[in-house]
């Protein structure tokens, strides 16, 4: 497998316990400046709400940063494992975690798996169960009642596959119901991804993320007893996006940037007024405004042949670059044209932006509202967010 025709996709999902507006379960996921490897950290604290998350999160930072060293990876859980606290009364730490380290080499990609207490990672090939092969090694603290142990794996990642990590929100799922009185369990657990899998082969790390802790969710009766977290690492052929936003410098090139778009091979968005006039002139086809997503604070988006997205610009990129700075999930906004816009960034690995330099005369009125800059500044910041939170790939072109 040559590594560079693949991608991997990293997203999780999560319900907070009940009545709880912070979780103690905190998943972490960063990227090298080499963009050589990537840390997934999943954390558990002990119990739920602020005092939970404050130990997830020192546990979770820990290990993104060791992770990074050239500090081995067992050494590297037992240094966190002995600087975490333990409970007085239950004699067990305040936090577990679970590590999985991708490591981009020449001819491989390369996985590390180190889990302290969570339940075990999960690796599917398509819809296949496929066994890991673990070592176990044994840390005695004097402050805790019995031996702990950090298990660790290393595998090769392949074309298809997926890690699955998770916390016990999801594995103890409908405790004490009929159906389930000792959880769902790992056993329910790994029958309903390998159902999901096979029904939809080629699902997004989020949208089987989200299919987990739902079901989780449901067994509790729609209602989350503890926090519900699901992370998921898979290895698939990139998704590509073209972004064209802006008319070119002058209008002899007009026909180049449609074309530029047209034969592109994945997803295309055509951002803005003049652009889009630019695009149904040379296409020859009339862009209609979809009524389904109209809204006070976004202009509508329209329907054009031949492109996935049509919207307004400065407005909707700007919108666009505070959410995902933010990390809203567009599932909690309203169906504008700005969701539409992130849901497509979002499920995209690779992104390509062609930006018109022409000036646009009603973007330097200084009555408009300050947060709206020019085109060039609200896809730098767009870009910024998409590698460093995301974790895409990105490109941009200008004409």
């Amino acid at each position: 497998m040559n590594p560079q025709t693949y991608v991997v996709d990293v997203d999780y999902a999560q319900f907070f316990k009940q009545g709880n507006r912070i979780g103690g379960d905190v998943f972490l996921s960063s990227r090298n400046a080499e963009k050589n490897r990537i840390v997934c950290t999943l954390s558990d604290g002990l119990g739920s709400g602020v005092k939970a998350n404050v130990l997830a999160n020192l546990t979770a930072h820990m290990a993104q940063k060791m992770s990074f060293s050239p500090m081995n990876a067992v050494r590297s859980a037992e240094i966190i494992m002995d600087t975490l606290p333990v409970c007085k009364e239950r004699k067990i730490s305040y936090a577990t975690f679970s590590i999985v380290q991708v490591l981009f080499k020449k001819d491989s990609i390369n996985a590390k798996l180190i889990e302290y207490d969570n339940p075990g990672i999960l690796l599917f090939d398509r819809e296949e169960l496929l066994p890991l092969q673990k070592e176990r090694n044994t840390l005695r603290r004097e402050r805790a009642f019995k031996d702990e142990h950090i298990d660790a794996a290393g595998i090769k990642l392949k074309n298809g596959q997926r890690l699955i990590m998770l916390t016990d929100g999801v594995t103890q799922a409908g405790l004490g119901t009929g159906a389930y009185p000792l959880g769902w369990r790992m056993k329910y657990v790994t029958d309903f991804i390998r159902g999901v899998l096979k029904q939809n082969p080629e699902i997004s790390s989020k949208s089987l993320a989200e299919s987990i802790i739902r079901k989780a969710r449901s067994l509790d009766g729609g209602v989350a007893r503890d926090d519900i977290t699901c992370a998921v690492i898979s290895v698939r052929s990139p998704r590509d996006l073209i972004i064209a936003t802006g008319p070119p410098i002058t209008r002899e090139q007009d026909k180049r940037l449609v074309e530029r778009v047209m034969k592109f091979s994945g997803r295309k968005i055509v951002s803005g007024g003049t652009t889009s006039q630019i695009f149904s002139r040379i296409i020859g086809k009339e862009a209609r405004v979809d009524l389904s997503t109209w809204s006070r604070e976004i202009p509508p988006a329209s329907v054009l042949e031949g492109v996935d997205l049509v919207t307004e610009g400065m407005l909707t990129l700007t919108q666009v670059a505070v959410e995902l700075e933010n990390r809203t999930d567009p599932c909690r906004l309203p169906q504008h044209a700005a969701r539409k816009f992130m849901e497509m960034l979002r499920s995209s690995d690779r992104v390509t932006f062609v930006v018109g330099t022409k000036i646009n005369e009603a973007h330097q009125d200084p009555n408009m509202p300050a947060e709206i800059g020019i085109r060039r500044t609200i896809i730098h910041r767009i870009r910024t967010a998409l590698e460093e939170i995301y974790m895409k790939e990105t490109s941009v072109e200008f004409m």
